[in-house]
Protein backbone atom coordinates (compact mmCIF):
# COMPACT_ATOMS: atom_id res chain seq x y z
CA UNK A 1 0.00 0.00 0.00
CA UNK A 2 3.00 2.17 0.52
CA UNK A 3 4.26 1.93 -2.23
CA UNK A 4 0.97 2.83 -4.48
CA UNK A 5 0.63 6.14 -2.28
CA UNK A 6 4.23 6.84 -3.20
CA UNK A 7 3.56 6.14 -6.78
CA UNK A 8 0.87 8.31 -6.51
CA UNK A 9 2.72 11.04 -4.79
CA UNK A 10 5.07 11.03 -7.48
CA UNK A 11 2.62 11.14 -10.02
CA UNK A 12 1.24 14.81 -8.31
CA UNK A 13 5.15 15.89 -8.60
CA UNK A 14 5.38 15.10 -11.93
CA UNK A 15 1.42 16.80 -12.79
CA UNK A 16 2.47 20.09 -11.13
CA UNK A 17 5.81 20.32 -13.26
CA UNK A 18 8.05 19.77 -10.97
CA UNK A 19 11.44 18.00 -12.85
CA UNK A 20 11.37 14.36 -12.67
CA UNK A 21 14.53 12.67 -15.03
CA UNK A 22 12.66 10.54 -16.83
CA UNK A 23 13.52 7.92 -20.18
CA UNK A 24 13.68 9.34 -23.49
CA UNK A 25 10.13 9.95 -24.78
CA UNK A 26 9.07 6.78 -27.23
CA UNK A 27 6.03 6.88 -29.09
CA UNK A 28 3.15 4.50 -28.07
CA UNK A 29 -0.56 3.78 -28.71
CA UNK A 30 -2.55 3.08 -25.46
CA UNK A 31 -5.57 1.29 -25.26
CA UNK A 32 -7.44 1.16 -21.90
CA UNK A 33 -10.44 2.47 -19.67
CA UNK A 34 -9.34 6.02 -18.11
CA UNK A 35 -9.35 5.86 -14.37
CA UNK A 36 -8.37 8.07 -11.21
CA UNK A 37 -5.21 7.16 -9.98
CA UNK A 38 -6.21 7.42 -6.25
CA UNK A 39 -9.42 5.80 -6.28
CA UNK A 40 -7.52 2.62 -8.32
CA UNK A 41 -4.43 2.65 -6.30
CA UNK A 42 -5.55 3.22 -2.61
CA UNK A 43 -8.42 -0.15 -3.75
CA UNK A 44 -11.08 2.10 -3.26
CA UNK A 45 -11.58 1.71 -6.78
CA UNK A 46 -13.40 -1.51 -6.26
CA UNK A 47 -15.49 -1.17 -9.47
CA UNK A 48 -14.79 0.44 -13.01
CA UNK A 49 -17.32 1.97 -15.64
CA UNK A 50 -20.44 3.23 -14.71
CA UNK A 51 -19.74 2.09 -11.86
CA UNK A 52 -17.40 4.52 -10.27
CA UNK A 53 -17.88 7.44 -12.94
CA UNK A 54 -19.01 10.02 -11.00
CA UNK A 55 -16.32 9.66 -8.09
CA UNK A 56 -14.11 9.55 -11.19
CA UNK A 57 -15.11 12.69 -12.30
CA UNK A 58 -14.78 14.47 -8.75
CA UNK A 59 -11.26 12.79 -8.74
CA UNK A 60 -10.28 14.29 -12.08
CA UNK A 61 -11.53 17.93 -10.72
CA UNK A 62 -10.16 17.96 -7.83
CA UNK A 63 -6.81 17.05 -9.12
CA UNK A 64 -6.14 13.83 -8.81
CA UNK A 65 -3.81 12.70 -11.29
CA UNK A 66 -5.61 10.60 -14.45
CA UNK A 67 -4.68 6.95 -15.66
CA UNK A 68 -5.37 4.64 -18.32
CA UNK A 69 -5.48 1.31 -17.35
CA UNK A 70 -4.63 -1.61 -19.91
CA UNK A 71 -5.90 -4.73 -20.80
CA UNK A 72 -2.54 -5.74 -19.75
CA UNK A 73 -3.11 -4.09 -16.25
CA UNK A 74 -0.56 -1.65 -16.85
CA UNK A 75 -1.17 2.00 -15.58
CA UNK A 76 -0.29 4.92 -17.75
CA UNK A 77 -0.48 8.17 -15.94
CA UNK A 78 -1.54 11.15 -18.32
CA UNK A 79 0.85 14.06 -18.08
CA UNK A 80 -0.85 16.38 -20.39
CA UNK A 81 -3.57 16.37 -23.00
CA UNK A 82 -2.83 17.54 -26.38
CA UNK A 83 -1.64 21.19 -26.71
CA UNK A 84 -4.18 22.25 -23.27
CA UNK A 85 -2.41 24.71 -21.08
CA UNK A 86 -3.74 22.77 -17.88
CA UNK A 87 -3.64 19.13 -16.79
CA UNK A 88 -5.69 19.86 -13.38
CA UNK A 89 -9.34 19.16 -14.56
CA UNK A 90 -8.94 19.32 -17.84
CA UNK A 91 -12.15 19.50 -19.33
CA UNK A 92 -11.08 16.72 -22.19
CA UNK A 93 -10.23 14.52 -19.90
CA UNK A 94 -13.31 15.11 -17.97
CA UNK A 95 -15.22 14.20 -21.01
CA UNK A 96 -13.35 10.67 -21.43
CA UNK A 97 -12.89 9.69 -17.47
CA UNK A 98 -14.34 5.61 -17.28
CA UNK A 99 -14.06 6.04 -20.96
CA UNK A 100 -12.88 2.84 -22.91
CA UNK A 101 -9.83 4.81 -25.34
CA UNK A 102 -7.51 4.33 -27.46
CA UNK A 103 -4.49 7.33 -27.25
CA UNK A 104 -1.29 7.89 -29.39
CA UNK A 105 1.33 9.87 -27.51
CA UNK A 106 4.62 10.06 -25.58
CA UNK A 107 5.13 7.50 -23.41
CA UNK A 108 8.40 7.99 -20.47
CA UNK A 109 9.37 5.58 -17.95
CA UNK A 110 10.83 6.47 -14.54
CA UNK A 111 11.60 3.72 -11.59
CA UNK A 112 8.54 1.34 -13.34
CA UNK A 113 6.09 3.62 -14.06
CA UNK A 114 4.47 4.71 -17.14
CA UNK A 115 3.48 8.01 -18.13
CA UNK A 116 1.79 9.85 -21.15
CA UNK A 117 1.74 13.19 -23.29
CA UNK A 118 -1.15 12.11 -25.29
CA UNK A 119 -1.33 13.99 -28.61
CA UNK A 120 -4.56 12.82 -29.82
CA UNK A 121 -7.47 10.01 -29.01
CA UNK A 122 -7.79 7.97 -31.58
CA UNK A 123 -10.76 5.75 -30.36
CA UNK A 124 -13.54 6.41 -28.05
CA UNK A 125 -15.61 3.51 -26.76
CA UNK A 126 -17.26 5.43 -24.21
CA UNK A 127 -17.94 3.58 -21.21
CA UNK A 128 -18.12 -0.26 -21.81
CA UNK A 129 -18.23 -1.58 -18.00
CA UNK A 130 -21.65 -0.42 -18.11
CA UNK A 131 -23.61 -3.03 -15.51
CA UNK A 132 -21.74 -4.53 -12.02
CA UNK A 133 -23.85 -7.34 -10.80
CA UNK A 134 -21.87 -7.08 -7.11
CA UNK A 135 -21.63 -3.31 -6.92
CA UNK A 136 -24.84 -1.68 -9.23
CA UNK A 137 -24.50 1.36 -10.48
CA UNK A 138 -23.70 5.24 -9.54
CA UNK A 139 -26.24 7.46 -11.37
CA UNK A 140 -24.24 10.25 -13.31
CA UNK A 141 -25.32 13.50 -15.45
CA UNK A 142 -29.07 13.01 -14.25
Amino acid sequence: MKHGIARVLLAFSLAAGIAVPASAAERVQVTGEVIDSWCYLTQIMYAQGTAHHQCALWCAAGGVPVAIRSGEEEVYFILKMGEGETNVADPRVMEIQTHNITVDGDLYERDGMKYLVVDTVVADEGIVNETHETFGVQPFGE
